[in-house]
């Protein structure tokens, strides 16, 4: 673990939500601006790599990272027009998902539920 990649890390891990590289650069470039974007990048890949972070794409054609190690799992609202990501949990939810792959003799080993559509502030601003 080289010092640029330790910071790497540290202000990954500091940010709350979905990040990409380039969010990540930004932020390292205040406290290191010799830390280059490639550095950032392939460091953020070597985290998701490890299982520490996970890569998540929302149709936008932009990559993000979220911890990994988060032990609650959550589900993703994504406002198409302004990008706003809500995390939500529902039981309910989860226990239909049990009821549907049990029905289908299917076991889940992961998933992930993510719903597009326009939010409450981009919905209430073309008014």
């Amino acid at each position: 673990m080289t010092p640029q990649r330790e910071l790497i890390a540290r202000t990954f891990f500091r940010n709350k939500g979905h990040v990409s590289a380039e969010d990540i650069y930004k932020q390292v470039q205040k406290r290191a601006p010799r830390i280059g974007f490639a550095t950032t990048y392939r460091t953020m890949k070597l985290l998701s790599e490890a299982g520490v972070a996970s890569l998540r794409s929302f149709g936008d054609g932009f990559s993000r990272y979220e911890p990994a190690l988060r032990t609650d799992h959550h589900d993703h609202l994504i406002c198409t027009q302004c990008g706003h990501i809500i995390e939500f949990e529902d039981d309910r939810i989860e226990s239909l998902q049990k009821t549907v792959a049990r029905k289908h003799g299917f076991r889940v080993t992961d998933h992930k539920l993510e719903l597009y559509g326009i939010c409450s502030h981009c919905r209430n601003t073309k008014k």
